[in-house]
Formats: structure tokens, C-alpha cells, sequence
């Protein structure tokens, strides 16, 4: 079994700046892509950005600039750093690590989401 744990979520003003994390623990062989994903209230879930176990990197055309996503390796840890926000990327925060090798096989993690409200 496979938990990821996510934090750093919380209330900012437009322009500020956000800090997400995510852990993975469990019986984990290795893990491939990290990614996150969002959804806000009526709308449906979207990519975020990605990052391979390698390295490569991939976000939206959205938050291109503004976020930074990273990964340490060691920590099975995913990261995604949120700058200059805007009141549009209001919305609950989901970890996702589509396939992770475990010693039952390959999982598809989810965690359980933080929420993130920009407001003034």
C-alpha cells in the first residue's frame, strides 16, 4: 500500500506565494512521474505539471513562469512552488504518482488534496 501525504496549502493574496509538498511512503520499489493536479469548485480536474523520475518537466500553459515543479528522489518527495497567484488557480491541490512499483505491483497514487485559496 501506498500513501501520499500533501501540505503547504493554504489562504494567500493574489501575487504571493505558495509551497507544495508531497510524500510518498509505503512499500515502494521506485516511482516514475510525480505530477500535480487541481480543481477548482464546477470545474474539472486538470494537469498541473509533471515531472519524470529523470528529471523532464511539463506544466500548463497556465502557471508556465509562475510555478516550479521539483522532486527529491531520496525523500519520495514532489514539490510545486507557486509564485505571483492568482485569484484562478484557487482550487484543491492532488498529488498523483500514476505509476508506482510496489511489491504487489505497479499503483496508481493519489493524495488526498490541500486546498489553496488566493484572495484579497
Amino acid at each position: 500500500q501506498v500513501h501520499l501525504v500533501e501540505s503547504g496549502g493554504g489562504l494567500v493574496q493574489p501575487g504571493g506565494s505558495l509551497r507544495l509538498s508531497c510524500a510518498a511512503s509505503g512499500s515502494i520499489f521506485s516511482i516514475g512521474v510525480m505530477g500535480w493536479y487541481r480543481q477548482a469548485p464546477g470545474k474539472q480536474r486538470e494537469l498541473v505539471a509533471t515531472i519524470s523520475s529523470g528529471g523532464r518537466i511539463n506544466y500548463v500553459d497556465s502557471v508556465k513562469g509562475r510555478f516550479s515543479i521539483s522532486r527529491d528522489n531520496a525523500k519520495n518527495t514532489v514539490y510545486l512552488q507557486m509564485n505571483s497567484l492568482k485569484l484562478e488557480d484557487t482550487a484543491v491541490y492532488y498529488c498523483n504518482a500514476p505509476k508506482v512499483a510496489t511489491t504487489t505491483g505497479l499503483l496508481d497514487a493519489w493524495g488526498q488534496g490541500t486546498q489553496v485559496t488566493v484572495s484579497s
